[in-house]
């Protein structure tokens, strides 16, 4: 995981400055990821609603900017 989010961090830098993408506050990538394997077709289906429901939330959320 950390070759890939280096990799993209520097293509996304590259990118800023030829002017493609725009600059970016800090960092691009979240400093812990969280990693859960499914593990059945109830596993699979909590985890679909939540990713299905989660963004309803997101005005809730007191970390929402």
């Amino acid at each position: 995981m950390q070759w890939f989010k280096t990799m993209t961090t520097n293509t996304y830098i590259k990118m800023v400055k030829n002017g493609t993408l725009p600059p970016f506050n800090k960092r691009i990538w979240q400093r812990n990821y969280y990693e859960h394997v499914v593990r059945d077709d109830a596993d699979y289906v909590r985890l679909e609603t939540y990713i299905e429901n989660n963004p309803q939330k997101w005005e809730e959320d007191m970390f929402s900017p």
